[in-house]
C-alpha cells in the first residue's frame, strides 16, 4: 500500500507529552507540503545560541562574506563558538540583523535583546525558528544554503565551550542536523534548545526552559522529546 503522510499534530502531541515539568515549545514544518503543527509554538523564548543562525542568514543573504568571517560563521554554527559570534555580532550589526531577518522572513515573534550586547537574549518562537530554517533552504543562494547545512552537519559532539551537544535532535541515531542552544539564568533556569531539519524534510524546533540543577537531566529530557517526535514523522504504510 502507498505510504501516507504522518499526522504532524499527533507527533507533536506525543513529543509535548514527554516534557515533564519543563517549559517546552515544539514546532514542526513539512518543507515539502507546508503543513505544520505546534505546541505553544507562538510563544517567545530566549534563543541562546539559536541567534547565531539569525546572524548567518543576515550576512549570507547577498553572498558577500570574506574568508575570515566565513570561518567565524562556520565555528559559530557548528561548534557554537561564542567568541566567533561575539566578533560577528559586533562587526556586522547583529542587533540590527534581528529586525532585518524578521522582516525578510516574516517572523512575527522575533525580537532583538533589550541589552544590545546580549545576543543570547534575542527572542524567537518555535514557529519562527522553523520558518527561519525554511528560508535557509529556500531563500538563500544555493552556495550559502549549502554552507549553512554543511556547517550545522559538521557540529562536533563537544562545543567550543565544552558543552555536550549530543542531545535533542543531535542525539545518536536521529537523521538530523541542528543548531543547539544553552544558556543559564541563575539560580533556577536553563534555556536548552535543539532546532534543525529531520530527514531533509521537516524543520523542527524544540525550545525549553528547565531547572538548572542538573544539566544532564535537562539534555536527557530534550533527547526523550526528540526521540518521541522523530519516529512519528516517518511516512505510514
Amino acid at each position: 500500500p502507498e505510504a501516507t503522510a504522518p499526522d504532524l499534530s499527533a507527533a507533536v502531541a506525543k513529543a509535548a507529552g514527554l516534557a515533564g515539568d519543563a517549559d517546552l515549545a515544539v514546532a514542526v514544518l513539512d518543507l515539502e507540503t507546508g503543513a505544520r503543527a505546534g505546541h505553544r509554538a507562538d510563544l517567545p523564548f530566549r534563543t541562546a545560541s539559536l541567534s547565531k543562525l539569525v546572524v548567518a542568514v543576515d550576512m549570507l543573504a547577498d553572498g558577500h562574506v570574506d574568508d575570515e568571517d566565513r570561518d567565524r560563521l562556520r565555528r559559530a554554527l557548528g561548534a557554537s563558538d561564542d567568541e566567533a559570534m561575539n566578533a560577528l555580532w559586533t562587526a556586522h550589526d547583529g542587533y540590527g540583523a534581528v529586525g532585518r531577518v524578521a522582516d525578510l522572513v516574516g517572523l512575527t515573534a522575533t525580537r532583538a535583546p533589550a541589552d544590545a550586547s546580549q545576543w543570547g537574549d534575542v527572542e524567537m518562537s518555535a514557529d519562527d525558528v522553523v520558518r527561519l530554517y525554511r528560508h535557509v533552504l529556500t531563500g538563500l543562494p544555493e552556495a550559502e544554503r549549502n554552507f549553512v547545512v554543511e556547517s550545522l552537519s559538521a557540529a562536533p559532539g563537544t562545543a567550543a565551550d565544552g558543552f555536550d551537544q549530543a542531545f535533542g535532535l543531535l542525539a545518536p541515531g536521529l537523521d538530523a542536523y541542528a543548531k543547539q542552544g544553552w544558556m543559564w539564568y541563575l539560580p533556577a533556569d536553563l534555556h536548552l534548545h535543539s532546532a534543525g531539519v529531520v530527514a531533509d524534510r521537516y524543520a523542527v524546533a524544540l525550545l525549553s526552559v528547565q531547572g538548572a540543577a542538573s544539566t544532564g537531566h535537562a539534555r536527557d529530557l530534550l533527547t526523550d522529546v526528540a526521540r518521541g517526535l522523530v519516529p512519528a514523522l516517518a511516512p505510514r504504510s
